[in-house]
């Protein structure tokens, strides 16, 4: 049986003045699917969302949300909720009339209104929280908050614009972890908007790549890491190496080259220098220079290597990205 489809982007364009910052985009998106817009600034992710969500119109092309394009629509006339950065409460109004907001606007009956606001609370997790102010609620909360006032309408596809990106780091990682949970209970489209690659690689089903207006790559984390499609998508996704090999430009990620004192004769050879560590938790970047003058990082050492050692840094081929 074939995944049915949310949302169908075909020939999506958008121009700011002589920038063109969308240029041309296709794109299905799976009814269910946890699905991720990664780039840099600039790239044309945040445009692509806002024209999805009605912000914007495009120059050219169709946006079909179901069997309905909604390229034209205003946003009220789209079945889709959007939740922004800065979360956007009213800071006046408790949680629940927070939630229960979009409801009202519909016409939604007070006690209906009430049950599925208390339904949504619920769901992110926040019961006993009704009559709190968002000035009293952490920021993961008041983010939770932003989620339900969202879910509370039952959208066809939820829109998050990088919503995580005021979270500290300790906080971010958590909700990166709650947020993926919260999509599978609900089961709704998630389209998660972000310039962090690996919020994109934890949380999503599947990746499009922007870059300059265009989606660069689009397949699972896994393929989008392990087989990048182009030079941008291997050195924006992940670290990399860069070198130049007999005059042909090559990338490798660290964890595939091994730093050793006994060499094997098979794949790539550079023989150098242990010239610094890095020690970042889990994981520890050994930066070693070759007598070629080639610079790498590792984070494969085979046993134990300290500054100033002698090692040889080696790698199969199989595993390097031509850089065309």
């Amino acid at each position: 049986m074939n995944p049915t489809v949310a949302i169908s982007i075909k020939g999506l364009t958008r121009s700011f003045g002589e920038v063109r910052a969308v240029a041309g985009i296709d794109l299905e998106i799976l009814d269910g699917e946890f699905l991720t817009m990664l780039g840099p600034s600039g790239s044309g992710k945040t445009t692509v969302l806002r024209m999805i969500a009605g912000f914007e119109k495009p120059d050219a092309g169709t946006i079909y949300l179901g069997n309905k394009d909604v390229a034209q629509l205003p946003p009220y006339d789209r079945d889709v909720n959007t939740v922004f950065q800065d979360y956007a409460l009213f800071p006046h109004m408790d949680v629940i009339t927070n939630i229960e907001y979009g409801l009202r606007v519909k016409g939604v009956d007070k006690s209906e209104r009430h049950n599925r606001a208390l339904e949504a609370l619920k769901q992110v997790r926040l019961e006993g929280y009704e009559n709190r102010k968002p000035s009293q609620l952490s920021g993961g909360q008041r983010q939770r908050v932003a989620l339900a006032r969202a879910l509370v309408n039952r959208p066809a596809v939820l829109l998050l614009d990088e919503p995580l990106g005021a979270l500290d780091l300790k906080l971010r990682e958590h909700m990166q972890l709650e947020l993926k949970e919260l999509q599978r209970e609900v089961g709704i489209t998630f389209i998660f908007v972000t310039h962090d690659q690996e919020e994109a690689l934890t949380m999503s089903d599947r990746i499009a790549v922007f870059n300059h207006g265009r989606i660069e790559q689009l397949g699972t984390p896994r393929e989008i890491y392990e087989n990048p499609q182009s030079a941008f998508v291997s050195e924006f996704v992940g670290q990399t190496n860069k070198l130049t090999l007999d005059g042909v430009r090559i990338n490798i990620r660290p964890e595939h080259i091994q730093l050793t004192k006994s060499p094997t004769p098979s794949g790539r050879a550079i023989a150098g220098t242990v010239t610094d560590l890095i020690f970042i938790g889990s994981t520890t970047r050994y930066r070693f220079k070759g007598h070629d003058g080639t610079s790498l990082i590792s984070t494969n050492p085979d046993g134990l290597l300290s500054v100033g050692d002698s090692a040889t840094a080696q790698w199969s081929k199989e595993k390097e990205f031509l850089v065309q």
